[in-house]
């Protein structure tokens, strides 16, 4: 008896339906829900919302129902579910859900991504041979096919099994690391995973910065610390951020003065302060530049919608 082959288009189709069925039995609420696989988040929202900022750490993130529009610096990326998105470096983003409702809410699942798997999936396929030959985004959108929905589906099921996850859940996961990296655009997310490259040594950069924000900023002491010249850091920082390495520094200070002032308790002479800055009007200055108004206004409208 011959088989009959389905159409790749169709069969993408189906897999959506089935995520889709499997999320909303997860999750019947609202918000970024973890789950029983320590690495994998689902995501539901039943209408639009304002832009949220936020670090966004590695991941890849699928969007099984709806779209979401996310802003790095001063670029736009819209998502949806014929594209997924894949976060390879830790960057500073702002993002809104721009397609949902009550009958048909967005849905998404985010998967953190393990650098160390990465790494050792590389080794064994033989792709760290060498850098990317081009200069990409650390944060890309590549269209979605059959094989990784298909892996990312087995994933998710295992949440109605949750005695199969220990065994299955890291084959799965290794499966979808896989098909990221036979991707179109996964050479961007082996140049950051391959040891010693320069992708590698901002993605140090980038870790150094995420943790001593307050510090003042010396590029030259930075480049030296991840051993590449200043001018190198600065360009290829850049090209994986879409920042320079100041106006990343800015961005993480920004954001976390928002998230103290919105925990009470500071004013913000004190929270532009306690993130590094000085001056403190400054600091309101280049704040209401990022969120579109002054701390104390924007404070106060986000505890009205709170």
């Amino acid at each position: 008896m011959a088989l009959t082959s389905v159409h790749p288009d169709t069969e993408i189709a189906q897999q959506r339906a089935a995520l889709t069925r499997l999320i909303e039995r997860c999750i019947g609420a609202d918000g970024i829900h973890p789950t029983a696989i320590e690495s994998l988040h689902l995501i539901r929202s039943s209408s639009p919302s304002q832009f949220i900022h936020g670090l966004h750490k590695p991941g890849l993130c699928i969007v099984v129902q709806g779209r979401k529009e996310v802003l790095l610096f001063d670029e736009r990326y819209l998502y949806d579910p014929l594209h997924y998105l894949v976060v390879s470096v830790t960057v500073p983003v702002a993002g809104r859900v721009i397609e949902a409702s009550a009958e048909a809410p967005y849905l998404c699942l985010r998967l953190d991504i393990d650098p160390a798997l990465i790494a050792t999936l590389l080794a064994e396929t033989g792709c760290d041979a060498g850098p990317a030959q081009d200069e990409g985004r650390g944060l890309y959108l590549d269209r979605i096919d059959a094989p990784l929905l298909d892996a990312t589906l087995r994933l998710v099921r295992l949440l109605e099994t949750p005695q199969d996850i220990p065994v299955l859940a890291p084959l799965a996961i290794r499966e979808i690391f896989y098909r990221l990296l036979q991707g179109r655009q996964g050479r961007h997310l082996r140049e950051v995973a391959v040891r010693d490259s320069q992708g590698h040594r901002v993605t140090r950069a980038i870790e150094w910065l995420n943790r001593n924000y307050v510090e003042p900023l010396r590029i030259e002491e930075l480049a030296q610390r991840v051993n590449l010249s200043a001018s190198t850091l600065h360009h290829r920082f850049k090209a994986l951020t879409a920042m320079s390495p100041l106006q990343y520094q800015k961005q993480l200070r920004l954001q976390e003065a928002r998230r103290l002032l919105m925990g009470g308790g500071l004013d913000v002479s004190s929270a532009g302060y306690r993130v590094g800055y000085e001056s403190p009007s400054q600091f309101s200055r280049e704040y209401s530049r990022l969120f579109g108004t002054s701390p104390a206004k924007d404070i106060a409208r986000l505890r009205s919608t709170a």
